[in-house]
């Protein structure tokens, strides 16, 4: 059979409710022959997969997103697709796209791009109520400090969205 665990950024086991990096072993993993990729997903025995995930206490295991759209702010693990999702649950909101920004003090920071919904207007008002909207749907640091309103996010012409070209 084949064996789960969340581990931290230094390869240490995680305890049940605390995101970190799913890895799995068992009798078939994979292998980069003459590959450097290896070394990033292979480490003694566990395949790490690219994902971020929470272990429950009934030993359920959550996604929570991809490890590069993990934003780590203040020292608190901030899912880039959760704050997404709790901006779309405003009736202004038609789209959104979450990344990490460098900042001195915490690190990163949470920074939203939102493209309103025809019949909404910029605004400092409207900013804040998006603000307050998601510290009030999901738990309060996790909201986006900056907040810049958009015309269209950058995707791929398959419709993707392209977070890189947002952090420049």
């Amino acid at each position: 059979g084949f064996t789960a665990k969340i581990f931290d950024e230094d390869f240490n086991e995680l305890p049940r409710g605390e995101p970190g990096l799913l890895a799995v072993k068992g009798p078939t993993g994979c292998r980069y022959l003459n590959d450097a990729r290896q070394s990033n997903y292979v480490k003694n025995g566990w395949n790490f997969t690219g994902d971020i995930f929470i272990q429950h206490e009934n030993d359920y295991f959550q996604y929570q997103s991809r490890s590069d759209d993990m934003i780590i702010s203040s020292g608190y693990n901030v899912a880039a697709p959760e704050v997404e999702n709790a901006l779309l649950t405003h009736q202004a909101v038609i789209e959104s796209a979450v990344v990490g920004l460098p900042d001195e003090e915490r690190g990163m920071i949470v920074t939203a791009y939102v493209v309103l919904r025809p019949g909404f207007i910029a605004s400092d008002e409207l900013k804040k109520e998006l603000q307050d909207h998601v510290k009030s749907t999901i738990v309060p640091f996790k909201y986006p400090r900056l907040l810049h309103f958009v015309e269209t996010l950058p995707k791929t012409t398959t419709g993707k969205l392209q977070r890189f070209r947002l952090k420049d």
